[in-house]
Parts: C-alpha cells; sequence; structure tokens
C-alpha cells in the first residue's frame, strides 16, 4: 500500500511538472498571438485601474492619455468611438488622465466618482459634449459640471463626496507619474500596443491600428 501510494504521489508530480512546462512552451510558441496586456511593459501604459472599454480579448490596445477640459481630445472623442466600432472586438480603448488645464482634476474626479455609480462612459461623453460651456479657457465654469451630470440621474450627494476619495487622488497621481516617464507633454496622446502615435492626425491613429491589428492577427 506504500509503495503504490509513493507512485501515486510521483505520478501526480510528473503530471504536474508536465502540464507547467507544456503552459509554458504554448505560451512562449504563442507570444505574437497573445494581447499586449500580457506583455511585461504593458503596465505602464494600462493599470488596473484605468477605464477600459472594448473587448477585453482585444490583442491591440489603444492608450489615450486625455484631459476632459482639453479641446482636441474633445474632438478626437468621436473619431476614436468610431474607431472602436469599426475594428470591433480587435481594439481595447483604455484611458489614462495628463490634468494639463486649470479644472482638469475636478473633472476627472467627477468622472470617476461617476465611475463608482456604473456611469463613467456616459459622463465623459456628457462632459466632451458641454466641454465648451464648463471648460472655456478664458472663462471656465466648473461649477456647471454639476449641474450636467444631474441629467445622468446620479446620486449628486454621493457624487461629491467620492470625489474626495484617495483612491481617486491616486488614479490621478499614477497617471500623472506614467504620463512624465512616456513624456507625454500635451493631450490627447495616443499609444498603440505602447507605440506612440506619432503622425497626430485622424489618418495616422487608422493607420497605426490597422498595423497593429496585422500584426496582432497574423
Amino acid at each position: 500500500m506504500k509503495n503504490r501510494f509513493s507512485i501515486y504521489t510521483v505520478t501526480g508530480v510528473v503530471l504536474l511538472i508536465a502540464f507547467a512546462v507544456a503552459a509554458f512552451m504554448y505560451k512562449e510558441s504563442h507570444k505574437e498571438k497573445l494581447s499586449f496586456l500580457a506583455t511585461e511593459k504593458s503596465e505602464l501604459f494600462v493599470r488596473d485601474h484605468s477605464p477600459r472599454l472594448g473587448s477585453s480579448e482585444a490583442r491591440v490596445v489603444l492608450t489615450e492619455f486625455l484631459d476632459p477640459e482639453c479641446e482636441s481630445c474633445r474632438a478626437f472623442y468621436p473619431l476614436v468611438k468610431s474607431l472602436l466600432k469599426e475594428f470591433d472586438a480587435k481594439v481595447q480603448l483604455v484611458v489614462r488622465y495628463a490634468p494639463f488645464h486649470r479644472n482638469s482634476k475636478v473633472a476627472i474626479k467627477a468622472l470617476e466618482a461617476a465611475r463608482f455609480q456604473g456611469k463613467y462612459w456616459e459622463a465623459l461623453e456628457l462632459l466632451f459634449y458641454y466641454q465648451p460651456q464648463w471648460g472655456d479657457h478664458h472663462s471656465p465654469k466648473p461649477e456647471l459640471i454639476f449641474t450636467y451630470l444631474s441629467e445622468l440621474d446620479l446620486d449628486m450627494e454621493q457624487l461629491r463626496s467620492d470625489m474626495e476619495a484617495q483612491k481617486i487622488q491616486a488614479i490621478i497621481e499614477q497617471d500623472e507619474q506614467d504620463g512624465k516617464v512616456l513624456n507625454v507633454r500635451g493631450t490627447p496622446t495616443f499609444f498603440v500596443n505602447g507605440i506612440e502615435l506619432e503622425d497626430f492626425s485622424e489618418s495616422g491613429l487608422n493607420a497605426l491600428l490597422k498595423k497593429e491589428i496585422e500584426n496582432s492577427y497574423p
């Protein structure tokens, strides 16, 4: 009985080692097919806290450092949505923050507080829509942010309270830190699977996405 138990134990260990080796070999042989999120360098572009839009199975990650008070971010937003729709499940959008404007952090905190209530993307779209009113660079009215967000049937008292959460402050600080490491100096700044968009244009972004899609879906 003792010998039989030993045989079973050894066999079990051998099988576990075999499975581990097989999994490692499979991963190594399929590296080119793995999502960017599975690579070591992805952390600087995607944090656990980062809002994401699109399929979690997408192999192409579009990281956008944005500022909700930035006029160019507002202008690019419809294009980004259109590209996500065009490329369907192959591209995932990841939002990072680069608060360069006066009231950016107020808007970011409001967005993250809206995320606590499950309405992040609706809030982002709404703030972009009304940006000329609340984020006018000559006469900003950040207090209007709360008026507009109330259209989403949010608990506004809870939202104001959540805006002061340390978790949200930590998100902003981490994104600012990563942005400095990546030399983000303006918004929007785009990275596709960690590659910075150099041809800052609609056609440039489209072309870079298509190139990475071709590389990621052989």
